[in-house]
C-alpha cells in the first residue's frame, strides 16, 4: 500500500492534510453521543465524558490495579515500563491480557458502542496500557500524535482508531492531566529522523523520535489552543488517534492514573511498519487477523472477588 503519511524518511518535517474523517458516519438520533458531543468530536478531535463509571466501579478497577502493580512477576516482564531516572512504574502495557477485570472492561457497552459508532465498524484492541503518575514524582509525556508512531513503527495504515482513557483517579489541573490541542487531528506532522532497531525500549520511557519539531507544535497550539482533560474518577477521555497531546510532570501530592484502550477498526489492521526495521512486540501492537470485540455487561465485583491474591500493591 502506498504510504500516504510518510514520516521518518530522512526528509524535513512537513504538515500533511488528514485524508480520513474523524467520525466515520453521520450523527443520528440513536447515536451514543448527543449532537453537541458529536460536533465537538469532529471539531476538536476529543471529548471528556463525565460520570461514565460509578464510584463503586472505579474502586474495583483501582483494586485490580493494585493487584497487578503488586505482582513482582508481572513487574519483571517487558510490559512493565519504568522511569529512566527513578525506576518507578511508568506504564503497564496489555493489562487486559493479565486481568479478567480489564479484559471485561474492553467489552463494556459504554465504551464499545462509542468506538463502534465513531469508527463505523467492528473494533478490536490495538493497544492497552495503564499510565501512572505518582504524586510529587510522576513524569510527563512530550507532545506527540499516537498515529505517527502506530503508522511508522506498527504499520497502522489509516486514521481509523481512537483511544478511550478511563480515569482511575481525579484528573485535576495540578496532577499532570492530559493536554490536547483542539483541531490538531486534521493535520499529520511528518517527523524527521530514522527509527533504530528496538526503538520502543527507549521511547516508552522518554519519547524523542517521532515528536513534532517545536515550530509545528507552536503553530498547532497557536491555531487551536491547549485544553486540559480534567475530570473526576470514572470519567473518560475519548481522543482521535492523530490529535496532538501530551502531559506535564506531576509535582502535586495527588496521584494520577488512567487506563487506556485503543480501539481500531477491524478493516484497519496492521501491515508491515512504514518506517521501522521490524514490528514492535505484540503487547504494544496487536497483530494478525483481528477478532471483533463483542459487547458484555460485566459483573466487576464478581470478577475482582474471583481474582487470585497477589503480594501487597506497590501503589496505584
Amino acid at each position: 500500500m502506498k504510504d500516504v503519511y510518510p514520516s521518518r524518511h530522512h526528509g524535513p518535517a512537513a504538515a500533511l492534510p488528514r485524508l480520513e474523517p474523524c467520525a466515520w458516519q453521520p450523527w443520528s438520533a440513536d447515536a451514543p453521543l448527543t449532537r453537541q458531543q458529536y460536533d465537538q468530536w469532529c471539531r476538536d478531535g476529543f471529548l471528556v465524558l463525565e460520570g461514565l463509571f460509578s464510584a463503586e466501579e472505579v474502586a474495583l478497577f483501582r483494586e485490580e490495579l493494585g493487584r497487578l502493580s503488586g505482582d513482582t512477576r508481572l513487574l519483571a516482564r517487558p510490559e512493565a515500563i519504568t522511569e529512566a531516572n527513578t525506576g518507578a512504574l511508568r506504564s503497564l502495557f496489555a493489562p487486559h491480557r493479565h486481568s479478567p477485570v480489564y479484559d471485561a472492561l474492553t467489552r463494556d457497552p459504554r465504551l464499545l458502542r462509542l468506538a463502534r459508532f465513531l469508527l463505523d465498524d467492528e473494533v478490536y484492541i490495538h493497544q492497552a496500557r495503564v499510565n501512572f503518575k505518582p504524586g510529587l514524582s510522576g513524569k510527563g509525556f512530550y507532545w506527540h500524535s499516537d498515529f505517527e508512531t502506530w503508522h511508522a513503527e506498527d504499520g497502522m495504515p489509516r486514521m481509523r482508531a481512537l483511544s478511550a482513557s478511563v480515569s482511575l483517579t481525579d484528573n485535576t489541573p495540578f496532577n499532570g492531566p492530559l493536554m490536547l490541542v483542539p483541531g490538531s487531528h486534521r493535520t499529520f506532522i511528518s517527523c524527521p529522523g530514522e527509527t533504530p532497531a528496538r526503538h520502543y525500549e527507549q521511547s516508552l520511557k522518554a519519547q524523542q523520535l517521532g515528536t513534532p519539531p517545536a515550530e509545528f507544535v507552536q503553530q498547532l497550539c497557536t491555531q487551536g489552543g491547549i485544553r486540559q482533560a480534567t475530570g473526576k474518577a470514572g470519567s473518560i477521555v475519548l481522543f482521535d488517534c492523530n490529535v496532538l497531546h501530551g502531559s506535564s510532570e506531576n509535582i502535586s501530592p495527588l496521584p494520577r492514573s488512567n487506563i487506556f484502550f485503543v480501539f481500531n477498526s477491524v478493516r484497519n489492521s496492521l501491515r508491515r511498519p512504514y518506517a521501522a526495521p521490524a514490528p514492535r512486540p505484540e503487547y504494544l501492537a496487536a497483530r494478525g487477523a483481528p477478532e471483533a470485540l463483542r459487547e458484555a455487561s460485566p459483573d466487576y465485583a464478581a470478577l475482582v472477588a474471583a481474582a487470585s491474591p497477589l503480594p501487597e500493591a506497590v501503589g496505584s
